[in-house]
């Protein structure tokens, strides 16, 4: 059975910073490809960043120069260091991994941002 875990959601003030992580456990096929998600209040989920099994990575624009996204493969495990948070950035955000076969989603974790 697979399990995905997000933490490290909270309420921050502009200009502070955030560290996600997301743990995948139990039997994959393949490598995997792993990614963050936001949904905003009222919108739709879109991507975030994502990072392969090798360390490509891949950020929207509106994250780019503010979020690191990095990962620990022994552990499956993915981390989303998130600086210089703005307003826009509160969301629930999800994290996703996939292997050859399948996608599998975290229950995600709330993140605040307040003036």
């Amino acid at each position: 059975q697979v399990q995905v875990m997000e933490s490290g959601g909270g309420l921050v003030q502009q200009g502070e910073s955030l560290r996600l992580s997301c743990a995948a456990s139990g039997s994959f096929s393949g490598d995997l490809t792993m990614a963050f998600y936001r949904q905003p209040p009222g919108k739709r989920r879109t991507l975030v960043a994502s990072i392969s099994s090798g360390g490509a990575t891949h950020y929207v624009d509106a994250v780019k120069g503010r979020f690191t996204i990095t990962r620990h493969n022994p552990e499956n495990t993915v981390y989303l260091q998130m600086n210089d948070l703005k307003l826009e950035d509160t969301a629930v955000y999800y994290c996703k991994t996939g292997d050859n076969y399948n996608d599998y989603w975290g229950q995600g974790t709330q993140v605040t941002v307040f003036a």
